[in-house]
Order: C-alpha cells, then structure tokens, then sequence
C-alpha cells in the first residue's frame, strides 16, 4: 500500500475536494440527517435531556476546574494496572515518544485507528519518516489516506465522498472491482485490512474518556477495527488531550448516554470498548505492553483564560452537523485539523501565537445563530467564545489570509463615492477572474479554501437610475 502524503494541511486544490458541489451535496445531505437522528433519539429514549445536558457540563467542568487533581489520579490508577503512562508538552515531543516507543519495540508495521489527537499532532508523517508503514483501519480514514486526503468530519471522516468516490478510489488502488454496493465495498475492506491487523507490530488509537476512578481507557466505534487495533498487536499506544480525564464510572455513564446520540443517534455506539491494561498472566489475548501519551499541546493555556469552558468538548461532532456554515464550505474550508464550530474555536487556540494569527479568520466563519451550543451536549457556548476570539484577532490586527485589510482602509472606501465607483468596477474584474489575474500568492491560497460570491450583472446603484428613469417616464 503505498505511503500517506498527510504532512500537514492537504492542498485541498491539488486532490479537487471541498470546492465542489458534489462534496458540499454530499456534506449537506448527511449532516442534515445526523440533526435529525440525534433530535429524535434524544426525544424517544432519554428524559429531561435538557437536564441532563447540564448535569453534563457541570460534571465535565468540575473536572476541568481540578485537573491538576484528577490526572494525577488517572496516572496512578492507570500506572496500578500496568499501564505506562508519558505526558507530551506539545506535537514535536508527541511525535518523539511514539516513534521512540516503536522504535524501541522493533515495530515495522503499524495499524491505526481514528484519532483525532494523532490528526493534531501529524502522526503518520512524523512515523513513516523513521521508516515505519503506518496503516488507518478505521473505514473511513482508510479511504482518506488512500487518496490522500484529510477528514472533513470529526466522527465520519468522509462525510464529503459518497460511494461513488469510495468505490472509484478502491478500483484504482486495486482492493476491489469497481462496485457501488456499500456492503460489497466494506466487505472489499475488511479482507485488505484483515493481514494489516494480524502482521502489525503496534496498534495506536485515541481514547474517548479515561476514568481517573479506575484508569480505564473508554473508546466508542461502530467498527470493529478499534478492538482489533488495540488487543490484536503486542504493543498499544493511545494518545488522547489532557482533556478527557472523566472523575468517575458514574460521570462516565452519563456522558456515553449523551455522546452516542449527539454523535450518531444511536443509543450505544456497536463498539464500547474498557481497556483496563495490557495482558495479565493467563489472558488469552491483548497487548504484553501498553502505553498512554496524554497531550498539552496548548490546552493547558486555556484552564485560566476565558475559553476553559472548551475544554469540556466530548468531541461528538454535533454542532459540526447542525452549522449552517460547515454544511456550505465542507471541513476541509476550514484549512484546519479541526473543522465546524469547536474547530473555529480550538484552531487558534491550540498551538500557540502562530495558531492565533493563521486560524484567526475562522471564528468569523459563523453565523452566529447560536445552534451549535443548542445541541452541544455538554452546553458549551460556543458563540460567545466566537465573539471574543473575533474581539481579540481585531485589537491584535490579525489578519486573515491573504492579509485582510484592517478597517481604516474600509472607512475611507465607504465614505469617499468616487473612490468607491473605481472600487466597485475593479472588484467586478476581480470577480471575473480572480485564479488567472490576481498576483498575490497569498490570496491564490485564500482561494484553494474559499469561493468567491459571482459578480452581480447590474449594480445597485445603475439599477436604481434605470428604475427612477422608467419611473419618470
């Protein structure tokens, strides 16, 4: 199988994704049905789920008001049975431990399951640059790193392809005869997969939750490639944020009843795995050794600032499927590991200053019609945390890309007429041909994320004269 090309930010330009309607259909259409799934499995099944809701958050944020308390408590329980803790300040030492663990351990051959914190830290690169095959088994990610791509969703990571595509990218690759039929396709996968499960030397994976109580890891799938990933390999590395350290078994009952239905409007996902530690004397299967990376990577930044409340994200995707906006651009319009309302959010926040000034046009990519904290199941609010990030990226001229002007230069356009006339008629020839005309690089790759809106036939201003002149006459 031939190597991932995920270093980074794919050019979305280059793989022909996100700019096109039938991503943007593909989007809109399985977006729209997960809105209604999770409305009708939280109204069917659950009881006072608005009470719920906040009982949610306010168990998520007694955990991030006292995380101090809690990891150190994870990392006992954790190191109690037998299970090799690391922390990873940021992505460069994240990437460190994992390829000096395999590394250490002789690993050749890697199988991998959906992780959203290996997406943040660019993993696969990072592993296949020490010589390392790495191989996605989730089914989704799979079809992602055969057409190297990047997931546009947090949950279902080719939520823009339809099977079309999936069938079509199996054919080129060889796994399959061209055939539309999904069940055939999955079934195409999982023979092509099976010898990755049972040659690898190392299984990574994420974690949902880790209960800091007992130190046991909680994943959530409804493919069964997370189990094989993690018991079927003799080593296991599952790297997961600081973040999702939940208190209890109690605390994490309740949010595996939230996350499920806010995620895919399932009562329990097909897969709800209790990784308790690697194999004892006698088991009959599991990893001899497993390890847990827990990262920073700037969150610990956000525990005394005024986007904590962020922290508390169970990562369900919910308010992804119910933006307006994410519907219309894809994940990949966001240029960012993580798209929709929390990645708006998280992008500029984690990373550091550089993150700051390259994501600050994205909390201006809302509406601000205040959906996505309506279905959040852990009732962040998240519109407000976009009116302060975009508060702040304009008292520190952050620019967008492509460097967006500040206002000073709009006011004087806005209150000089003539100035404003040559304007408008030079933004019609901008909009007639902005790929083949515009000079600046910059706003070349402005426009591999973005579509600029078609140039109106008639202003408003000559449509106006036309109007008094008929009227007149």
């Amino acid at each position: 199988m031939k190597q991932s090309k995920r270093v980074g930010v794919v050019d979305v330009e280059a793989i022909g994704i996100g700019k096109s309607e039938s991503s943007r259909a593909s989007v809109r259409s399985a977006s729209e049905k997960k809105v209604v799934s999770r409305a009708m499995a939280l109204e069917a099944e659950v009881e006072n789920s608005a009470d719920l809701r906040l009982e949610a958050a306010a168990r998520r944020q007694h955990v991030i008001d006292h995380l101090d308390e809690y990891l150190l408590a994870a990392e006992k329980s954790m190191t109690d049975n037998g299970i090799q803790v690391h922390w990873a300040a940021d992505q460069e030492e994240a990437q460190q431990l994992v390829v000096k663990l395999c590394h250490d351990a002789g690993v050749k051959r890697i199988a991998k399951s959906k992780s959203m914190v290996s997406e943040e830290i660019h993993l696969n690169g990072a592993l296949e640059a020490a010589g390392m095959e790495v191989v996605e088994t989730d089914l989704g990610e799979f079809v992602v790193q055969l057409d190297n791509d990047h997931p546009s969703h947090i949950v279902t990571p080719i939520i823009h392809k339809s099977r079309k595509d999936v069938a079509a990218t199996f054919a080129r690759e060889g796994i399959s005869e061209y055939n539309e039929d999904p069940e055939a396709l999955t079934m195409a996968a999982r023979r092509h997969l099976r010898s990755v499960f049972m040659s690898a030397d190392c299984g990574i994976t994420g974690a949902n939750f880790i209960v800091a109580e007992t130190g046991r890891l909680v994943t959530v799938s409804n493919e069964g490639n997370l189990r094989l990933t993690s018991n079927t390999p003799r080593l296991h590395i599952a790297m997961t944020g600081i973040e999702k350290i939940v208190a209890t078994e109690a605390d994490l009952a309740l949010l595996l009843k939230l996350l499920a239905r806010s995620a895919t409007g399932q009562s329990l996902t097909v897969y709800t795995q209790f990784l308790g530690g690697p194999r004892a004397s006698g088991d009959p299967d599991g990893p001899d050794a497993m390890h847990v990376i827990l990262l920073d990577n700037g969150r610990t930044n956000l525990l005394g600032g005024r986007y904590r409340e962020m922290l508390r994200c169970i990562r369900c995707g919910a308010c992804l499927n119910v933006c307006p906006v994410y519907r219309a651009v894809t994940g990949h319009g966001y240029g960012s590991v993580y798209p929709g309302p929390m990645g708006a959010i998280f992008s500029p926040l984690l990373g550091g200053e550089e993150s700051r000034r390259k994501y600050a046009y994205l909390p201006k990519a809302s509406s601000l019609c205040g959906a996505c904290e309506e279905v959040c199941p852990v009732a962040i609010p998240i519109p407000k945390m976009l009116v302060a990030l975009r508060e702040e990226s304009m008292r520190m001229h952050m620019p967008g890309p492509g460097g967006t002007p500040p206002w000073a230069p709009w006011s004087m356009l806005a209150t000089s007429p003539g100035i404003w006339k040559v304007a408008l008629e030079s933004g019609r020839a901008i909009g007639w041909g902005p790929a083949r005309i515009a000079p600046v690089a910059a706003f070349q790759r402005w426009l591999q994320h973005h579509d600029l809106p078609a140039w109106p036939r008639q202003s408003f201003r000559s449509w106006w004269k036309k109007r008094d002149a008929e009227g007149d006459s």
